[in-house]
C-alpha cells in the first residue's frame, strides 16, 4: 500500500519529519473531534491521511520555534 501524498512529497512541505507527524496528528485529533476539512473530497479514509492530504494542498500551517544555543 502506497502512501499518497508520498513522504517524499510531504517533505517538500515540511522540513522535518518530526514536524510532518507532530502537525499532522495534531490536525488528525482536530479533524476526529470537530468533522471539519479543509480539502474537497479526501482520498484518504483516516484523519491521518486527511491531515497529510491538506499538508500537501497547503491547507496548513505552522511556525518553527527554534531554540537558541546557550552562549
Amino acid at each position: 500500500m502506497m502512501l499518497d501524498p508520498s513522504i517524499d512529497q510531504l517533505l517538500t512541505k515540511i522540513n522535518s519529519k518530526y514536524t510532518l507527524v507532530t502537525l499532522s496528528s495534531r490536525r488528525a485529533r482536530q479533524i476526529r473531534e470537530e468533522n471539519i476539512v479543509q480539502i474537497e473530497e479526501p482520498t484518504s479514509a483516516t484523519n491521518v491521511g486527511i491531515a497529510l492530504e491538506e499538508i500537501y494542498a497547503d491547507k496548513l500551517t505552522y511556525i518553527s520555534t527554534e531554540y537558541k544555543e546557550r552562549r
